[in-house]
């Protein structure tokens, strides 16, 4: 059987007095009515006692509830007992209620410390989580602080970084000698840990040895203590992270490489480390133009330039509009953007979000969707040595892994590109470039645009054209958007708000080259403005130059028939749609740096004459091959080599 818990003694026995048993559950002593009320009473002044002892303790008290015990449990059991309930309960059943009554009492009065009466404060909210990817900052790109002048190492002046202030000492984040966590580390936690002690005590010999140089310049070399744990820190994650198959091989030839450095190795290292952390723009100055050998006259080479024009057949299928849409396709395109009521895709982030054109009339908004988090680079995956696992992809702008960062960079509103030939002509119709009797124009044309988001899709801000082969400047206006700009993406574009807000109208002549730097730009009042301005400088047999040429000829809505794209020009090996980049093409064929702005942008003048150098290049290729196989010039014209006797 199981014991008893004594749940009913205080409940009369149904079958009191005949009830026979033994150990009844059941109370058989009645109990008069005026000890019940002094019963009652005594368990009402117990409980009233706790009660106030309690509100003592809890007026100002903790959000926490408070542990209910055994002692809290009778004193619930008391109330409840004093609330209505009509029970018989013994005279022994008293006698112990009055003696728990009595006991708890003398715990609230003298058992509880003194510390339990005073007011207790809440615990700490929970700090706002961290998002996982780190939001880009003009502050993240400071470097080491200096006052003095420095030295020179390979070619590399750090005097003017301490004249702009740019070497400003910045707070080392707190790290400790532990190595950074990897999803697949090469070697245990341990063998790195002791990898990383090793390094970081080359580093402080090293250092030591800087502080103590007598040569002030060099004090903006030095790095704090925990500059010099980050520095550690920072090497052996790269190591470990992009070469884990010959970790350990790299990370002892490194340490002694530091072992067996000399100081003004470890100075020329520091001078090369805090150049790249400089601001984007001032990390070098573009290399002098490699000297492009034709082997043509300008004449001849505008002549040969046709040569290398695309074929208009098939250039549909990678974004050209040879063929302007009919008003059926126009028609049907504008019944397409009645039903979606606005509805678009965020060209950065994919989130759908609606459109206002004109502004919402209830708040003025011109989207939906509130901010837009997104990566302003695309995914690239790193490369690996030979027999090194494969990498995950990860986005340039801040290193993160695809699939696992959401963004790195934040922006007011979505945005969203069109890309269909319909759509466009709904935005402005096509035109393709029409017959002039003009005898005074250019012989060809190097041509880019820059293009902002509005709330027409992608338009037209800048258009840029410059004579070839020369590179004189024919054309450079900014330009007015149809829609309301939702954003100039200005860190490739180039061109902001500022740049608007010095323009000038143009009817009002600028004397000289216009940048968005040193001077004003004129500013032509629409697309179509601007696409006449350029129209003037062209006919229908026109060789026009440009890398990626679809995308500016879409944007200013023209249709023209002889284009050299750079792109077509150096294919990418896997062929189309994927293609070079103009600044490595640069880099790579003229050993040129361009678009070193960084955030400020590109310049589309720049671009433009780079593509036009790039033809250059290849015409010059194409000269010496067909120089071999016996080609020659009379006058303007090539003749191909005359066949041999028969």
């Amino acid at each position: 059987m199981f014991s008893s818990l004594g749940l009913f003694k205080q409940t009369p026995c149904p079958e009191y007095p005949e009830c026979v048993l033994k150990d009844c559950l059941f109370a058989h002593e009645p109990i008069s009515t005026s000890k019940k009320n002094d019963t009652s009473q005594k368990r009402l002044s117990a409980v009233d006692t706790l009660e106030d002892e309690d509100t003592v303790k809890e007026a100002d008290g903790p959000r926490k509830r408070r542990r209910i015990g055994k002692d809290d449990q009778d004193s619930r059991a008391l109330q409840e007992a004093s609330n209505g309930w009509s029970r018989s309960i013994s005279l022994s059943e008293t006698l112990q209620i009055t003696e728990k009554t009595d006991a708890l009492r003398s715990v609230a009065d003298n058992a509880l410390p003194k510390t339990a009466a005073r007011p207790i404060s809440p615990p700490p909210l929970r700090a706002p989580r961290k998002p996982a990817s780190i939001l880009i900052s003009s502050e993240d790109s400071k470097a080491v602080n200096g006052q003095t002048d420095l030295t020179k190492a390979d070619g590399l002046s750090v005097q003017p970084m301490v004249k702009k202030g740019v070497l400003s000492k910045k707070e080392a984040p707190e790290e400790t000698l532990n190595p950074r966590m990897l999803p697949n580390p090469p070697v245990s936690h341990q063998i790195r840990m002791k990898l990383i002690t090793m390094l970081h005590e080359q580093m402080i010999r090293l250092n030591n040895e800087l502080r103590r140089c007598e040569d002030a310049s060099k004090e903006a070399l030095t790095l704090s203590d925990a500059e010099l744990i980050t520095e550690a820190v920072n090497e052996e994650f790269q190591i470990a992270k992009k070469s884990s198959a010959v970790y350990q091989n790299l990370i002892k030839s490194r340490i002694m490489v530091l072992k067996k450095m000399k100081l003004d190795i470890w100075i020329q290292e520091r001078i090369k480390k805090i150049a790249e952390k400089l601001p984007a723009g001032e990390q070098m100055k573009p290399s002098a133009p490699k000297t492009i050998e034709t082997g043509l006259m300008p004449a001849e080479e505008v002549a040969f330039v046709p040569r290398l024009a695309a074929q208009q057949e098939g250039l549909s299928k990678h974004g050209y509009v040879t063929i302007a849409p009919t008003d059926s396709e126009i028609e049907l395109a504008r019944k397409g953007i009645e039903s979606s009521n606005g509805w678009e895709q965020c060209d950065r982030c994919t989130t759908r979000f609606q459109v206002f054109p004109g502004r919402r009339a209830e708040d003025g908004a011109l989207t939906s969707g509130g901010t837009c988090t997104y990566h302003w680079a695309k995914p690239r995956r790193p490369p690996t040595v030979k027999g090194d696992k494969p990498r995950d992809l990860t986005y340039a702008c801040c290193d993160q892994t695809v699939g696992i960062s959401t963004g790195c960079t934040k922006a007011n509103s979505h945005v969203f590109k069109i890309s269909d030939p319909k759509r466009l002509a709904l935005v402005m119709p096509f035109m393709s470039t029409p017959v002039t009797d003009r005898s005074n124009l250019p012989r060809a044309v190097c041509f880019d645009c820059e293009m902002g988001y509005s709330t027409q899709g992608m338009e037209l801000i800048r258009l840029t054209a410059t004579a070839w082969p020369d590179g004189r400047q024919l054309l450079d206006v900014l330009v007015r958007p149809l829609g309301e700009i939702l954003d100039l993406n200005s860190r490739f574009s180039g061109v902001w708000p500022e740049d608007y807000a010095k323009s000038v109208p143009f009817d009002d002549p600028l004397q000289g080259e216009s940048t968005t730097t040193e001077s004003q730009l004129q500013l032509a009042d629409s697309p179509a403005k601007a696409r006449e301005l350029l129209f003037e400088l062209l006919t229908p047999k026109t060789p026009l130059i440009g890398h990626a040429l679809e995308n500016d000829l879409n944007a200013a809505r023209i249709i023209h028939s002889v284009v050299v794209d750079t792109c077509l020009l150096f294919p990418h090996p896997r062929g189309l749609p994927l293609r070079f980049g103009l600044k490595m093409l640069i880099k790579k064929y003229l050993d040129r740096d361009i678009q070193m702005g960084g955030a400020q942008g590109h310049d589309s003048k720049e671009d433009a004459r780079a593509a036009g150098d790039l033809v250059r290049y290849r015409i010059g290729e194409l000269w010496q091959k067909m120089k071999g196989q016996g080609w020659t010039i009379r006058g303007d014209e090539f003749c191909p080599p005359l066949p041999p006797p028969a």
